[in-house]
């Protein structure tokens, strides 16, 4: 006699098919996703280079993060859950290179802690793509003059 699986919720993205294979090749759901967010960020406030940077900016972690939740089901899971424009609100940090490797060292650890080797590969290879992106808005910014750099 076989087991019988217990029925999933449905999967809430605006292309199910693409999610749903995701989800099967990587094991990411908005559970681990959720684990991801909340570790990864919790290492960042503890962090003494990249913690400051955040805790000037964010005094309200909860809807943060569950923005940042949405955010990576987006860009994991192709789910549109986030609604947002990343890019403008970190071109003005005053940040270096050296800082964003920091983020992605601890990205990269903890999602090899949260996910399947599948999952961290998925999410991490995404997550240098933003590092980039993000670290080029904030070098325009500063070569326009609006903020100095730390570095």
């Amino acid at each position: 006699m076989t087991q019988m699986q217990p029925e999933l919720p449905p999967i809430r993205s605006m292309r199910p098919a693409m999610t749903a294979d995701t989800m099967a090749r990587t094991g990411l759901d908005e559970t681990v996703l959720t684990e991801l967010v909340h570790g990864f960020y919790a290492r960042v406030r503890s962090d003494p280079d990249l913690g400051p940077i955040f805790s000037d900016r964010i005094t309200n972690w909860e809807p943060h993060l569950e923005k940042m939740v949405a955010f990576w089901s987006s860009v994991a899971l192709m789910t549109g859950r986030y609604h947002g424009a990343p890019v403008p609100k970190h071109a003005g940090l005053p940040v270096t290179w050296a800082h964003f490797e920091r983020w992605l060292e601890l990205f990269r650890e903890t999602a090899d802690e949260v996910c399947t080797p599948e999952g961290a590969a998925h999410v991490v290879e995404r997550a240098e793509r933003i590092a980039r992106s993000l670290y080029m808005a904030a070098v325009d910014t500063q070569r326009a003059g609006s903020v100095p750099s730390l570095g």
